[in-house]
């Protein structure tokens, strides 16, 4: 992942102007991290910090649990019954050590190593808006074009995965919506307001989901990550700015940032994964990973109560239909390898190196059960330097961007991907997270042709559309005779590419 973070979560910011069972029976019960993070200590009279409770899924145990909570000092905030996980603050140095002997708690612990008054962010890096030059340029390009958008001419993606045609086979359902998990959704947009729906759309930061109108779009023009994804996906084709992957398909927020810090916390997402199943979702796009530790150790009893929490969610979304679809991360990291070094957590107090198996240690939600894990690739159709891959965790591929290696014959000759932005603006931005909403809306074309899918089925024809790739013969991208990344696996499945880049003509076909 990308050292500059910021709420872009899985974009990767340029110096420009302009993120299993439900008892985890998947995961070994004690494993391994190198060194291990120890469990966030408080003085007695310390603030508030927010804990996940992951119960036995039976009404009387989570009642029961719930009384233990307040003899412990903790006060829930919400209720996820049909999951067993309970989302609780409290300023009791001991709460999760003592809530964890109680009978009937599965696992338990902090979700956060700073209190909930924590304030404050810092908005590194930023999208580089098309220039009034270069919209004319891409608009003049597009002109000898009448059936493309005004500024389809830079949307080398499109053409990378056949979308532009698809388009004119099968747009997508109305009756399909891919829900943005992220940093809010500007719906006002004139590229995203046609495909807009409301009524699947929340603000779930802090765990519990606020429906009011609006409360689901950024809290400013510098979160700008999930209008940007929320455009990739599908934005309209209706002669203004870009088109979307599935420009027929309909797009909701679930905005997950935390107000004061910008980060995005286990219980939100939680939160965001079960509002979009009860809520009828389709597919839902996370481009992120959840904070604050890009891995989670199994032998850290907070950090394994969290993959516990997301993980029951996730599924619980699966069960209901939903198909979660996850960038693979921005940090070149093989996660399929025996050790990774992670340097960048906790990023909500002050990050410590330390070495993990991520086998072991686990990115959420990408390394889920069930979850599509998507990497990035350039025009040329090889994996984005940046992006993270790995065999039997990658499954597909999909354009996100490579402005440093792979330069498109474009009007702009940027290789990122353009989308749009908040305040009715379009963008560039580069990473897995805009790999991923690739996917997505590849996803969405093929459940609008084939609405009785389960989320099982839809992975698997998402997987049998891709087109196959083989491992390139060198990755050896700055010439320096070292290879950048060793892909390993044959042509059909291996760990740049998964089963193939994602192929939206082949999904309406």
């Amino acid at each position: 992942m990308s050292q500059l973070r910021s709420r872009r979560r899985l974009a990767l910011a340029v110096p420009v102007v302009l993120s299993l069972t439900a008892s985890l029976g998947f995961l070994p019960a004690a494993a391994s991290a190198a060194p291990a993070a120890e469990p966030t200590a408080q003085a007695a009279d310390a603030p508030e910090l927010a804990y996940v409770v992951n119960t036995k899924v039976d009404r009387r145990t989570i009642a029961s649990v719930k009384k233990a909570i307040g003899a412990a000092g903790g006060s829930v905030v919400a209720t996820y019954e049909r999951i067993g996980v309970l989302v609780v603050h409290s300023s009791n140095a001991g709460f999760a050590q003592k809530i964890r002997t109680v009978r009937g708690v599965q696992s338990a612990g902090a979700t956060r190593t700073t209190p909930l008054t924590a304030a404050g962010t810092t908005q590194e890096g930023a999208a580089q808006y098309l220039t009034a030059a270069q919209a004319q340029r891409v608009a003049a390009a597009s002109a000898k074009a009448p059936e493309s958008e005004p500024l389809e001419a830079d949307q080398w993606d499109l053409r990378a995965i056949g979308a532009d045609q698809a388009a004119k086979i099968n747009p997508g359902s109305r009756k399909v919506t891919v829900a943005v998990i992220d940093t809010g959704v500007d719906d006002t947009h004139p590229d995203i307001a046609p495909n807009f729906s409301a009524a699947q759309s929340a603000n779930c930061a802090g765990g519990k989901p606020d429906t009011t109108e609006g409360a689901w779009r950024p809290y400013t023009a510098e979160d700008y990550h999930g209008t940007h994804v929320a455009g990739e996906i599908a934005a309209a084709r209706n002669g203004i700015g870009v088109s979307g992957v599935a420009p027929g398909v309909k797009v909701s927020s679930i905005n997950v940032t935390d107000r004061a810090n910008g980060l995005f916390y286990p219980e939100s997402v939680v939160c965001a994964f079960v509002f979009a199943a009860d809520h009828g979702v389709e597919i839902t796009n996370n481009s992120y990973y959840v904070d604050p530790w890009l891995y989670n150790c199994m032998d850290d009893p907070d950090q394994r109560a969290i993959v516990d929490a997301v993980n029951r969610a996730q599924l619980y979304a699966q069960k209901k239909g939903t198909l979660n679809v996850a960038a693979a991360g921005n940090s070149n990291h093989d996660l399929d390898s025996d050790a990774i070094v992670d340097d960048s957590s906790p990023d909500d107090s002050t990050p410590a190196p330390r070495t993990i198996d991520p086998h072991e240690c686990f990115d959420v939600p990408n390394q889920l059960p069930g979850v599509v894990t998507v990497s990035a690739t350039g025009v040329n159709s090889l994996k984005s330097y940046y992006s993270s891959y790995g065999e039997g965790v990658v499954d597909v591929a999909a354009p996100g961007g490579d402005r440093r290696y792979q330069t498109p014959d474009t009007p702009s000759k940027d290789g990122r991907i353009l989308s749009t932005l908040p305040n009715g603006e379009y963008g560039f931005l580069q990473g897995t997270s805009m790999a991923a909403p690739h996917a997505s809306g590849v996803a969405a074309l093929l459940k609008s042709k084939h609405p009785w899918a389960s989320a099982a089925q839809l992975q698997a024809l998402l997987k049998a559309q891709a087109d196959p790739t083989a491992c390139p013969s060198s990755y050896d991208q700055d010439g320096d005779g070292t290879q950048d990344a060793v892909c390993k696996g044959g042509k059909r499945v291996n760990g740049f590419y998964g089963y193939g880049i994602v192929n939206a003509l082949r999904a309406v076909k």
